[in-house]
């Protein structure tokens, strides 16, 4: 199954999963206490990262992939970077980035 990905920055992390968990009807599935969250839903995994300059700017785009054998990125004809990865390969990033220590894993 693949779901699209949505990578956000944000200026707050309780406001943004307070609103999104609304929107989405679901709580976030990983949280980085303020710094990072993950929501997956049937159609979307969205994940907000707590950024400085541009907040509420899209990062990158992407798909959720049971099948993908490797994380990938690439680049679209307007320079929007796609990534596409399983939902096992994104936690191992997400591990790596904030190590496992903060990770309130729902």
């Amino acid at each position: 199954m693949a779901r699209i990905h949505i990578a956000l920055v944000v200026d707050e992390l309780e406001p943004s999963i307070a609103d999104y968990n609304q929107r989405l009807g679901a709580e976030p599935v990983v949280v980085v206490a303020g710094r990072y969250a993950l929501w997956r839903t049937a159609e979307v995994n969205l994940s907000v990262t707590v950024g400085s300059g541009g907040e509420g700017r899209l990062r990158h785009l992407g798909f959720e992939d049971d099948a993908a054998q490797e994380m990938t990125e690439s680049r679209d004809v307007n320079g929007i970077t796609w990534e596409q990865f399983s939902a096992e390969q994104q936690a191992r990033e997400i591990a790596a980035i904030y190590g496992h220590f903060g990770i309130d894993q729902r």
